[in-house]
């Protein structure tokens, strides 16, 4: 490989640009889960598990290439959306019923999953168009993974600190970011 082709540097510039893409739907998310006051320690597993999906999901839709990639790239992006705003309606109805405990436990592992599914499905979906060019799959998803990660990590930290500020109100702010970002994805 020669770094000083202006080809790979395109093609790296390329990736990056992609993974900063993807890994936006992982701030912005962990933005929204940080408000509900999430531990350090919680963060450091979120970002990793998601850093994890965002490896895998792409790596998955790589794989798969070329069949229905149209179809299936609108269709996840559907999925997407309609399980974020539910999530996010959940989070603002669960806001203003006091004193009951949360079903969705972002503390818990099978959170930290749906969690890390929701902001990755769209990685699925530019893998299935991905796998249809020559490219370097590992560089890609390590990229994917890495940005996904740090975005969510980012999101999740900035967000713990907002919703210091914000208070009681913090869950219902993070569950309508949540559900805007679900009727964007769906519409």
């Amino acid at each position: 490989m020669d770094f000083l082709s202006p080809l790979i540097w395109g093609q790296l510039l390329t990736i990056w640009i992609m993974a900063v893409a993807l890994g936006l739907d992982a701030l912005s998310l962990g933005l929204g889960i940080g408000m509900r006051g999430v531990r350090k320690r919680t963060i450091l597993k979120i970002g990793s598990i998601t850093a994890l999906f965002h490896i895998l999901m792409p790596l998955a839709g790589m794989t798969m290439g070329g069949y229905l990639s149209a179809i299936l790239g609108h269709i996840a992006t559907i999925c997407g959306g309609v399980l974020l705003a539910l999530l996010g309606a959940h989070m603002v109805y669960a806001s203003f019923r006091a004193g009951e405990e949360r079903p969705i436990n972002y503390s818990s592992l099978w959170g930290i999953i749906l969690f890390s599914f929701s902001v990755s499905v769209d990685s699925f979906s530019v893998g299935v168009s991905l796998g249809m060019f020559a490219g370097d799959r590992t560089l890609t998803v390590l990229m994917f993974g890495a940005m996904g990660g740090v975005m969510s990590i980012a999101g999740l930290l900035l967000g713990r600190r907002v919703g210091r500020w914000v208070g009681d109100y913090g869950e219902a702010m993070g569950g309508v970011i949540l559900l805007a970002f679900g009727l964007m994805f769906i519409l």
